[in-house]
């Protein structure tokens, strides 16, 4: 999600009688785009969790073993990259939702792994709702940013909004058609996570926009 950067920093050179002097000197970031790492691999985990929401398969370890080591520490590993690219809301974004998938993938295991005699562990669903509703809040508000960003990434976090509201919903209701709904939206936002993201590959490999991501055009 960075742009490519470019700093402009002092210099210090030595003449040839031991004096200094400083000179302007251009560093350019030249490492790969993390973006398109977290996109991926959030929004393959995105598509394969709502299709579980959508009621077309059940959730199995399979379903939390992507959402761990793909989405959870994919987008993490995004997150981190994109600290060392200076890009404060890609960090925030892909470190934010990859720890969400861990915790996630926690609620499940954690009582099975570490259970013990006196202990609950086991979350009731209106403590779920509220844990979908704190995430729903923070896409919002992350949402908000990427009105300055293109439109790709802004249906990305809009649909992020919506499906983390209308799945709390569905947890303190118990109404199945809302979850469903909610699994339908999911399945659309990491469809066009995915897209995001192999447009920025292809727009970078053949060097032209072969994939539209909707640029943001400043007034």
């Amino acid at each position: 999600m960075a742009d490519d950067n470019a700093q402009t920093i002092p210099k210090q050179e030595f003449g040839p009688m031991g004096e200094r002097d400083r000179v302007p000197m251009t560093l350019r970031d030249t490492t790969a785009n993390s973006g398109a790492l977290g996109l991926m691999a959030f929004g393959l985990t995105t598509v394969l969790l709502n299709v579980n929401n959508a009621g077309l398969i059940p959730m199995s370890g399979m379903i939390l073993a992507m959402a761990a080591f793909c989405g959870g520490m994919g987008a993490v590993t995004a997150g981190l990259m994109e600290w060392k690219k200076n890009s404060t809301f890609g960090m925030t974004a892909f470190l934010l939702y990859g720890f969400f998938l861990l915790t996630f993938v926690g609620i499940y295991a954690f009582p099975k792994w570490i259970g013990s005699a006196g202990l609950e562990l086991g979350a009731t669903s209106t403590a779920i709702g509220y844990y979908l509703l704190a995430w729903s809040v923070f896409s919002g508000l992350m949402y908000v940013g990427t009105l300055r960003i293109d439109r790709a990434t802004q249906a990305i976090f809009l649909g992020l909004t919506v499906l983390f509201l209308l799945l709390a919903i569905g947890a303190w209701t118990g109404n199945e058609m809302i979850t469903k709904i909610a699994g339908w939206v999911g399945i659309f936002t990491g469809a066009v996570q995915i897209y995001a993201s192999i447009a920025q590959i292809w727009n970078e490999l053949y060097g032209r926009v072969v994939l539209p991501l909707g640029p943001y055009k400043k007034k």
